[in-house]
């Protein structure tokens, strides 16, 4: 019997959203619910396991790691893009890599959970009356008639418009590649260079893929750009902005504050400033943590091995 391990599955939630008892007798399935980021340990608890299901970019899988693993054969990410998997040296080992769908709702959502919660102060204004603070000590930010800057109109950005629209906002877009016929169709304003949409919006918000060409997109003198009374929100990737330039803006108050779910270490070390900040609204990475994507993921890792199994995988990456 093949044995398969379940990554960094945080919330023990992965058995629950899957029927895994569809492998019984076939693949002996263990779930790992903390993150080994030390090399040897994680080696040492892969073992010889055949099978591995991922979370996303929870743990990196670089070549140096995918040649310490010589029984590794299906390595299952969620979604169908992971940056953090090497797939040509995967694909040199003899591992198949597969994915699984993944759906935008829910990090369009969490973006908005980001927004509200920045511009009503929802996370210091409940703190207070939890711990029997000043009643009502801050006043709140309209939307209403504001402006939403969206860098990136792919589908989370494109329903983030749809959102801020019913908010009355007024919306534009810009990436480097956005022509104005995707932005009319998606009912926004294409504006005519990052450096005006950072400079015109009262919120930023990202929704580009992380690469070579989109790393480090947002830095210092993009932030210098923005309006002192502007937030920044990041439900993309972390990569996207110069970190160092994030948290001195916030530190010295160029920006209002920041609405962050992604980091470049996660999970976020416990002296990172984006902890103890006071403008800044953090969360734990959950912009895809929801019931739908979960019941995704698992089911179609659950498909994905069994198509593996008889000889014909399935959303093969490499």
């Amino acid at each position: 019997m093949k044995t398969c391990l379940i990554l960094d599955d945080y919330q023990d939630a992965a058995r629950h959203f899957a029927a895994w008892d569809r492998l019984a007798g076939r693949v002996g399935v263990t779930a790992l619910h903390e993150t080994l980021a030390d090399p040897d340990a994680l080696v040492e608890r892969i073992g010889g396991a055949e099978i591995l299901v991922i979370m996303r970019e929870r743990t990196p899988f670089p070549a140096s790691l995918l040649a310490r693993l010589p029984n590794l054969r299906l390595l299952v990410t969620s979604g169908m893009r992971n940056a953090a998997i090497d797939l040509a040296a995967a694909k040199r080992q003899g591992v198949t890599v597969c994915g699984t769908a993944s759906h935008p709702a829910p990090p369009a959502e969490l973006t908005w959970a980001l927004i509200l919660g920045l511009a009503r102060r929802v996370a210091p204004e409940s703190a207070n009356l939890r711990a029997g603070g000043p009643w009502q000590a801050s006043v709140g930010t309209d939307l209403a008639g504001a402006r939403l800057g969206i860098v990136g109109l792919g589908k989370i950005g494109t329903r983030i418009a749809r959102v801020a629209r019913a908010f009355d906002m007024e919306v534009a877009a810009w990436s480097p590649n956005l022509d104005d016929a995707r932005a009319e169709a998606a009912g926004v304003r294409r504006a005519p260079s990052k450096a005006a949409l950072l400079a015109e919006s009262d919120v930023v918000t990202l929704h580009l893929v992380l690469s070579e060409a989109t790393r480090g997109l947002i830095g210092a003198e993009d932030l210098a750009r923005m309006k002192p009374t502007a937030f920044l929100v990041n439900t993309a990737r972390a990569g996207l902005v110069d970190q160092a330039a994030l948290v001195a803006a916030l530190a010295e108050n160029r920006i209002a504050g920041a609405g962050l779910d992604v980091f470049e270490t996660e999970p976020l070390p416990a002296d990172s400033p984006f902890r103890t900040l006071p403008n800044v609204l953090a969360l734990p990475h959950l912009g895809y943590v929801s019931a739908a994507n979960y019941r995704a993921y698992f089911s179609e890792a659950v498909e994905d091995i069994e198509a593996w199994l008889a000889g014909a995988p399935v959303r093969v990456l490499a």
